[in-house]
C-alpha cells in the first residue's frame, strides 16, 4: 500500500486459500496467490488470440462467475475498517453490513455460525477488523466479503476491554454514591497530584491563586503516560493519603484515548476506591471518561473544572460573609428595637413607680397579725395554769385512800389464784399420766410389727454392702476423675490409682495393664 492518503485504508493479507483466520503479524507478506491470479489471467488472455476466433473463447455468464468465484474465494484477507449499514435481523441467516474508509465501499456478509461467536454489539461507526475471504454471489453477480471472524480495531479494543472493567467494577460496588467521602466545604490542605511538568499542573494553581488563596497545595509529582504510569500514580496517592491534606486531586491534561490508559488501570482504581481522603478527577476534556473517573469521589471535566470544585470562589465567599453581616445587623436592630419597646412598658408599670405598692398590704396583715398573737399568749398561759393547779389538788385528795384499797384488793385476788391452781394442776397431771401410759403401750404394738421387716431389709443391705464385699478381701479401684474402675481399658500405664480395702486405702501406681477373660 503507498503512503498517499486517498487511497483506502485496508490491510490485506493473502496466504493459503485453507486458512481461514490470518496472524496480524503476517500482514504486508508477499503471496503467491498474486501470482497464480496473473498466471491464470495471462493463460486465458492467450488462450483467446490464438484461437482466432471470438466466439471459441466466449464463456457462459454462469461459467464466468464461477470462474471469478472460483479466484475470489482463494484470497483470504484480513480488513479495517468502519462499520455502516449494519442489517441484523434474527430472522435472516446472516448478518449483512459493509465496512468502509475514506474513499470505497466493501459490502460484507458474516453467517450466525460466525456471528455467534463473537461478543461484538454491531453498530455503525465502529471501527473493526475482519477475517475472512471473498465470495461471488453468482445470481446477483455481486462481490461480498465473507467475515468469518470480527474484533474491534485499535481504539475500539481498548475501549472494549476498558467497559469490561467497568462493569467488573459496577459489580463489586466500587462505583455506587454510598461508599464515595464527601468533600470538605473549606479546605485547608489540599494534595495535587499529576505531572510536575505538564500544563495541568498550571491550570490547577492558577485556579486556585484566583480563586481561593487561603488553601496550601502540596504537589506529589508523577507520571501520567505510558505503562509505568499506573503504578507511579498509585505510588503518589499513597503518599497523598498520608499527608496532611484534607483532599486530593488527581488531574491531566487532554491526549487521545491510548494516553489516558492509565487512568483506566484496575489497579489504579482499588487504590482510589481505598483512599482514606475523597479524590477529585480532572483527566483530559469534557468528553473523556475513565475508570478513575468512575470510582473517585467526584468526577469533573478538566483539571480547571476540578480546581473550581474544591476551591470555593473568594469573591462568591465575600460576598456571603458581606449578605450575613447585613443579615446580622438588621436582626440585631431589630431585637433591640423590641427590647427598648418592651423596658418602656416595663418602667410604665406601678411597681417600679412605687416599689412600696407591692408590700404595703402584707406588711399591715403581718402588724395585725402580731397584735392579736401578742395579746392571745398570755391569757392562753394564765388559763392552763389555772387548770393545772386545779388538777393538783385533786390528786393529792385521792392519792391518800388509793394505796389501801388497790392492797386489799390484790390479796383477795391472790388467794383466789393459788386455790384455784392447785385444783387445775392435779387434773391435768392425772390425764397427762394416764395419756402417757396409752401412748407407751401403743408404740409397742406398732413398733413390733415391722421390727422383722426391718431385720430381713438391714440383712439384705448388708449382702449388697460393698463393704461387706470388701471385708470378704476384695477391693475397689479408682481414680480422681472416677469413683470405680470396671475395665482395663480405663486404666494406662503410668496412672496413679486409689484401691480401698476394708481397713483402708493404698494409692497405687500401675505400672502394665493387661486384659485377660474371666
Amino acid at each position: 500500500m503507498g503512503a498517499d492518503s486517498s487511497q483506502p485504508q485496508i490491510s490485506a493479507i493473502v496466504s493459503d486459500p485453507d486458512q481461514d483466520v490470518l496472524d496480524n503479524r503476517q500482514r504486508g507478506a508477499s503471496s503467491y496467490r498474486y501470482a497464480s491470479i496473473a498466471d491464470d489471467a495471462q493463460a486465458g488472455s492467450d488462450a483467446y488470440k490464438t484461437s482466432g476466433s471470438r466466439s471459441h473463447a466466449a464463456l457462459s455468464v454462469s461459467a464466468a462467475l464461477e470462474l471469478a468465484r472460483s479466484h475470489l474465494e482463494g484470497i483470504a484477507l484480513t480488513v479495517i475498517g468502519e462499520l455502516s449499514d449494519v442489517t441484523d435481523n434474527p430472522r435472516y441467516k446472516a448478518v449483512y453490513f459493509s465496512i468502509r474508509d475514506k474513499t470505497s465501499v466493501l459490502p460484507c456478509v458474516m453467517w450466525r455460525r460466525s456471528h455467534g461467536h463473537q461478543p461484538l454489539t454491531l453498530k455503525d461507526g465502529m471501527l473493526v477488523e475482519v477475517s475472512g475471504h471473498f465470495s461471488l454471489y453468482a445470481a446477483k453477480g455481486r462481490m461480498q466479503f465473507d467475515v468469518r471472524t470480527m474484533v474491534l480495531a485499535g481504539e475500539g479494543q481498548l475501549r472494549l476491554r476498558v467497559a469490561q472493567l467497568a462493569d467488573k467494577l459496577q459489580a463489586q460496588g466500587f462505583m455506587d454514591p454510598g461508599r464515595k467521602l464527601l468533600l470538605p466545604e473549606l479546605p485547608q490542605t489540599i494534595a495535587l497530584v499529576t505531572s510536575p511538568r505538564g500544563k495541568a499542573v498550571h491550570d490547577v494553581l492558577r485556579t486556585l491563586k484566583r480563586r481561593y488563596r487561603l488553601a496550601k497545595v502540596l504537589l506529589f509529582g508523577t507520571l501520567v503516560e505510558g505503562k509505568d504510569a499506573p503504578a507511579r500514580i498509585i505510588k503518589a496517592l499513597h503518599a497523598a493519603g498520608q499527608s496532611s491534606a484534607e483532599l486530593i486531586l488527581l488531574v491531566r491534561g487532554g491526549g487521545s484515548y491510548e494516553d489516558l490508559m492509565p487512568f483506566n488501570d484496575e489497579q489504579l482504581a482499588l487504590a482510589i476506591a481505598d483512599s482514606p481522603l475523597p479524590i477529585i478527577t480532572g483527566i483530559g476534556h469534557e468528553p473523556d471518561t475513565t475508570i478513575a473517573d468512575m470510582v473517585a469521589s467526584l468526577r469533573t471535566s478538566t483539571p480547571t473544572a476540578a480546581a473550581e470544585a474544591v476551591a470555593p470562589d473568594s469573591a462568591e465567599i465575600l460576598r456571603s460573609l458581606e449578605g450575613l453581616q447585613a443579615a446580622l445587623l438588621t436582626n440585631a436592630t431589630n431585637l433591640l428595637g423590641n427590647l427598648d419597646v418592651h423596658l418602656a412598658s416595663l418602667k410604665g408599670r406601678p411597681i417600679f413607680a412605687d416599689p412600696d405598692a407591692l408590700l404595703r398590704g402584707r406588711s399591715q396583715y403581718l402588724e395585725q397579725s402580731e397584735q392579736r398573737l401578742t395579746a392571745a399568749l398570755p391569757a392562753g398561759i394564765n388559763t392552763d395554769k389555772a387548770r393545772l393547779n386545779a388538777l393538783s389538788a385533786r390528786m393529792v385528795q385521792v392519792g391518800g385512800s388509793l394505796p389501801n384499797r388497790v392492797g386489799s384488793r390484790f390479796l383477795v385476788l391472790e388467794d383466789r389464784v393459788a386455790r384455784s391452781g392447785l385444783t387445775l394442776t392435779t387434773t391435768y397431771r392425772s390425764w397427762y399420766e394416764n395419756t402417757e401410759t396409752r401412748m407407751t403401750r401403743s408404740g409397742q404394738t406398732l413398733t413390733s410389727r415391722f421390727q422383722g421387716q426391718l431385720e430381713r431389709g438391714a440383712g439384705a443391705l448388708e449382702g449388697l454392702s460393698p463393704l461387706a464385699v470388701l471385708r470378704r478381701g476384695y477391693a475397689l479401684v479408682s481414680d480422681e476423675n472416677r469413683p470405680v474402675l470396671a475395665s482395663v481399658t480405663q486404666v494406662t500405664a503410668g496412672q496413679g490409682l486409689n484401691v480401698r480395702l476394708r481397713d483402708g486405702i493404698i494409692d497405687c501406681l500401675a505400672t502394665k495393664v493387661r486384659e485377660e477373660t474371666l
